[in-house]
């Protein structure tokens, strides 16, 4: 399974941006990790297609929504209320198994990986 990320970009604080991501094939699980420079990757957003439940990290929700198209394949990650610390490269992640929505936060339970995309948020 290949993903294709698109959608990053810069914006101005408080502004708002779109991602997209594609998955060649069938997927479980999708979620949105990201990485900015000198720090860890962290989860974003997951969501699971079998029941569509969503899980975010604590400092995007209210601001962040994730949600897909199952029969597409393609997961999209709206952000609203964008801040500076929320700059990084994005990545799209997709798992072949369904897993339990707790453990959606950790990046070992995805098996494919998009090539990240920019974001950037000037203050």
């Amino acid at each position: 399974v290949q993903l294709q990320a698109s959608g990053g970009g810069l914006v101005q604080a408080g502004g708002s941006l779109r991602l997209s991501c594609a998955a060649s094939g069938r997927t479980f699980i999708m979620g949105w990790f990201r990485q900015a420079p000198g720090k860890e990757r962290e989860f974003v957003a997951g969501i699971k297609w079998n029941g569509g439940s969503t899980s975010y990290r604590d400092s995007v929700k209210g601001r962040f929504t994730i949600s897909g198209d199952n029969a597409k394949n393609t997961v999209y990650l709206q952000m609203n209320g964008l801040k500076a610390e929320d700059t990084a490269v994005y990545y799209c992640a997709a798992g072949r198994g369904s897993r339990p929505i707790a453990t959606m936060g950790y990046g070992r339970y995805y098996d494919y990986w998009g090539q990240g995309t920019q974001v950037t948020v000037s203050s």
